[in-house]
């Protein structure tokens, strides 16, 4: 499938590491991305009797109910001519604009079960679930954007064997990948970053960014082969 293979990736790393970190901060620790994060602090917050439970309960059942709507609503798509993959992309850019339109009108969340909060992180986690279900569909040799741990490993792997010597062929796949997927965790932390820094500074109105940095992926992405 054609596409931009430097730029896409490196903006869907970027606001999935921004989304998630000004999420956690706002949303009394809720993971939007890297939701099997919320298994650790849905445990966190029934031990310390903090806030934001049940928002932590809900997301990965939201999250698998995106995924399975998402992938069974993009084969109905090309009957009506429109091209699967940026199409998902754009509805993950109007999530992303609802909720940050939420997270600047009720925020700041000082209850993670308020509905408002609840509401406010479903619908960023639903976006999220998008970026995740595109990413897995159609940019399978890419690096993933929002789970860097898997990414990290291969990473010292590869460094390893450059180190080591290995032999041309293990080189050949391991230099190039090794320069994407250092990218790739270097977008993400420059995302985690900003996110925290924009938080700080702003508040929830730092919502406002996500979709608008998630916007141009819409024109990279070309319309994939049928």
């Amino acid at each position: 499938m054609p596409r931009n293979i430097l730029l896409l990736p490196l903006l869907m790393s970027l606001n999935a590491g921004l989304v998630d970190t000004a999420g956690f901060l706002a949303l009394q620790g809720l993971f939007t991305a890297h939701v099997t994060g919320n298994f650790v602090t849905f445990g966190a917050a029934i031990v310390l009797g903090t806030s934001g439970a049940l928002a932590k309960l809900l997301a990965l059942p939201v999250f698998c109910l995106v995924v399975i709507t998402t992938r069974i609503f993009s084969f109905s798509l090309p009957a009506i001519g429109l091209p699967i993959f940026r199409s998902m992309l754009a509805i993950k850019v109007l999530l992303l604009a609802i909720g940050g339109a939420c997270a600047a009108y009720f925020g700041p969340f000082v209850q993670g079960d308020s509905w408002q909060a609840i509401i406010t992180g479903m619908i960023l986690v639903a976006a999220m679930a998008i970026q995740n279900a595109a990413h897995r569909i159609h940019m399978g040799t890419e690096p993933p954007s929002t789970l860097m741990t898997g990414t990290t490993t291969q990473i010292m792997i590869d460094v390893a064997d450059v180190l080591r010597g290995a032999p041309a062929p293990v080189l050949t796949v391991a230099k190039p990948r090794l320069g994407k997927m250092a990218a790739s965790v270097t977008a993400f932390a420059l995302g985690c970053a900003a996110g925290a820094c924009l938080y700080a500074k702003f508040g929830t109105w730092c919502f406002v960014l996500p979709p608008l940095i998630a916007f141009p992926a819409v024109f990279l992405a070309a319309a994939e082969p049928k």
